[in-house]
């Protein structure tokens, strides 16, 4: 396993142990959660990565009702456990991230790669901070935000970005955007003509490719908005849909195999990575 593992990352893993473990012992979620003083439902949240228990007399409780007995074994999953209980960096902006969400920023941290495709917006960790805000903004009168709730989504997606940024295992990013997306005017010219020239920028890194499809080419554009994160080792790869005022994350295989295709059609169909920058060049000078 790679040395950089957060503790959503722990969480997702113990969780998928657990679960196993509840499912060899023939136990029902209900049957396991029982006796414990916490719901069915919050088993359940547990063995998805969303939670973890948090204290430690349950957890040795539920590895005695699962059979756990091995010292090795029950060693290995209480170090998770604990692991697992660590704060993660983004919990101070867990109230302003939709239901899922929290689940995923921890998860994308620890991700090797990530594909993604965005036909509506710019995909968040290419957004310049003044199209983050801008975009918030926008909706602010209708969502009935806070000033403050825009502000801190926008700071949380400037600190997301830095898994592209950074100097240790920078995530390598694929990135397919509809063309619709990137000419649907966000804040004023100036705003995007600035955005266009930060992804052109983001397009010069070895470990970042940016495609575009144009409105022109009769081709298929998947429905929703998806990333898929990729991970080291034997870790199960993650989809994450767009769905209306949440998000959906999974590792299901067939909905990950899937999300794989849809997006290899999509970057057969779309311009070379070449093109980008020339793209985007006219979309700037149409703007002047």
């Amino acid at each position: 396993m790679a040395a950089r593992r957060g503790a959503t990352f722990r969480r997702r893993e113990l969780g998928k142990e657990l679960r196993r473990l509840r499912e060899k012992a023939g136990l029902t979620v209900q049957e396991a959660a029982d006796g414990f003083g916490f719901s069915e439902t919050k088993l359940s949240r547990v063995e998805t990565g969303h939670n973890t228990l948090p204290r430690l007399a349950d957890m040795e409780k539920l590895l005695d009702r699962y059979g756990v007995t091995d010292v090795d074994d029950r060693e290995a999953l209480l170090i998770l456990h604990r692991d697992s209980l660590s704060s993660d960096w983004w919990s101070p902006y867990r109230n302003v991230m939709p239901s899922g969400m929290p689940l995923y920023v921890g998860l994308e941290m620890d991700a090797r790669a990530m594909r993604t495709w965005h036909s509506q917006v710019v995909f968040g960790l290419l957004q310049t901070e003044s199209y983050a805000r801008a975009m918030f903004l926008t909706a602010k009168p209708v969502e009935e935000t806070t000033t403050e709730f825009v502000e801190h989504h926008v700071q949380l997606r400037v600190a997301r970005k830095q898994i592209i940024t950074r100097e240790d295992s920078p995530v390598e990013l694929r990135v397919i955007l509809d063309e619709s997306a990137l000419r649907r005017m966000t804040g004023s010219p100036k705003i995007m003509r600035e955005q266009y020239e930060a992804i052109a920028e983001m397009c010069q890194l070895d470990h970042v490719t940016v495609q575009i499809m144009p409105c022109s080419l009769a081709t298929y554009r998947a429905s929703d908005n998806f990333t898929i994160l990729d991970f080291d080792g034997d870790a199960a790869s993650v989809v994450q849909v767009d769905v209306q005022n949440t998000i959906s994350v999974t590792d299901k295989r067939r909905e990950v195999w899937k999300h794989n295709r849809r997006f290899d059609v999509m970057r057969e169909g779309a311009l070379a990575p070449t093109e980008t920058p020339r793209f985007l060049s006219n979309l700037a000078r149409e703007l002047a």
